[in-house]
């Protein structure tokens, strides 16, 4: 019976340790995770502007453009993953990775030859651990992704997809990451980004239609400024909300954590005290029968 009791508290011993570190990373998740989702929200009307921008060069000007063009001399095709760098996050890396999967089996299906891309390191370590090639991989910002970033990723990407098709152009690029709903719900979703599927451009509030532009100096130099810029506006923002549903999750995914080492603890101090008694019991009884067999030599 003293053996369990010290294993008993060898383990409440080191479940309050645990306990100490679950509560350490839900706090600092806690007190990050509203400047995430400002920073989520504050990319809104930069990209919704870059959008509609981009929408009434698509509705007024008719001009044909690489980015919004689809290619047919390559079956090649860029995924990018946005996975998280660090865990501890609950099965947020675990969703995007399904997700993306699931969309490299489905292209695969379908003939295309799959280029994967990965931000994060947990994902990193995914695909080297399987030993899967990956062209490209970014580490070490996922929780806090900077405009630098995005624009590393995007320029390669883009240069990827304007590159010729015996230089290893691709034909698409998709992109796996996590959508920010709100605290509790994130979802895992996948954008096909390349080529140009410009589909959230709408009108101001009040308006049916779209204003009509002038373009200087010409719709086609106007398209070369500003989709490269819209892309890297995407991009930054799926960054975003990926860092938002990272720091999401481990906050909630360490209170889970903290509330099941609290339990884990009353349950080892439980059977801890139950054992103690049990040797008390023991000792007690032993006493007395040496006492009943001494008095009765």
């Amino acid at each position: 019976m003293a053996g369990s009791q010290r294993i008993y508290r060898a383990r409440i011993k080191s479940t309050q340790s645990l306990k100490k570190v679950f509560r350490a990373q839900e706090l600092i998740a806690a007190s990050r995770i509203g400047k995430a989702r400002d920073r989520a929200q504050a990319a809104v009307p930069y990209s919704r502007a870059l959008t509609q921008a981009v929408s009434a060069l698509a509705t007024h000007a008719h001009v044909d453009h690489p980015l919004a063009s689809q290619r047919s001399d390559t079956n090649r095709v860029a995924v990018l993953l946005v996975t998280s760098d660090r865990g501890m996050a609950g099965a947020y890396t675990a969703n995007v990775l399904r997700e993306g999967e699931r969309l490299i089996e489905r292209l695969t299906t379908e003939g295309r030859e799959v280029d994967i891309y990965v931000a994060g390191r947990r994902g990193v370590g995914y695909f080297q651990y399987r030993g899967r090639e990956l062209v490209k991989n970014w580490t070490g910002e996922s929780d806090a992704p900077s405009p630098g970033l995005a624009e590393d990723i995007s320029k390669e990407l883009l240069a990827r997809f304007l590159a010729p098709a015996e230089q290893g152009g691709v034909a698409e690029l998709h992109v796996v990451y996590t959508r920010f709903v709100n605290m509790v719900t994130q979802q895992a979703r996948i954008l096909r980004l390349l080529p140009l599927e410009v589909v959230e451009g709408v009108a101001p509030a009040g308006e049916d239609v779209l204003p009509l532009y002038d373009f200087e100096p010409s719709p086609e130099d106007v398209l070369d400024a500003l989709l490269p810029r819209y892309i890297q506006s995407r991009i930054h923002s799926i960054l975003l909300q990926a860092a938002a549903s990272e720091l999401a999750a481990r906050q909630r995914a360490m209170h889970t954590a903290t509330d099941n080492a609290e339990d884990l603890i009353r349950t080892y101090t439980r059977l801890a005290n139950q054992a103690r008694q049990a040797e008390i019991t023991q000792e007690i009884s032993e006493i007395v029968s040496g006492a009943d067999a001494l008095k009765a030599s």
